[in-house]
């Protein structure tokens, strides 16, 4: 003994049965109405002649963020610098003088001197002589300071 699921089954009644191929005349007048098409949203991201310049002295991380993946899918910025845009602060950070920097108090709502911190820190990894490290800086503080 064979078991057909409905779908299989009726899908063979119907192909076995001449008199199953014939238009009932119950679903003779009904007629399908084809759906106008849905408006999308797209995504655009705004040329770079149009946009403003942004501050990044005063900017949240949030919105450095924000900007530098939309400047990563324009090509803008390759995915180190976008990595170390992205990753987020540290509790406490060592300025070029040897001074601790107490960032706690920053999330994504506060604004921050980003372009000062990452300078600050291509200092103190050129004085390490991290050369990674020195060539990921170097682009960050370009690219911010580029577009501010």
């Amino acid at each position: 003994m064979e078991i057909f699921s409905l779908r299989s089954s009726q899908s063979l009644l119907f192909k076995n049965n001449p008199n199953n191929n014939a238009k009932s005349s119950k679903t003779a007048d009904i007629t399908i109405e084809p759906k106008p098409p849905i408006a999308q949203a797209s995504f655009q991201i705004e040329d770079s002649d149009n946009r403003q310049a942004i501050d990044f002295t005063s900017v949240s991380a949030g919105e450095l963020r924000s900007y530098a993946r939309q400047s990563f899918d324009n090509g803008v910025i390759d995915q180190n610098t976008f990595a170390a845009i992205s990753e987020p602060l540290p509790m406490h950070a060592i300025d070029p003088l040897g001074n601790v920097i107490d960032l706690s108090s920053v999330t994504d709502g506060t604004s921050f001197n980003f372009l000062d911190y990452y300078k600050s820190q291509l200092q103190i990894a050129m004085s390490i002589g991290n050369p990674n490290e020195v060539q990921t800086l170097k682009s960050v503080v370009g690219f911010l300071a580029s577009e501010a």
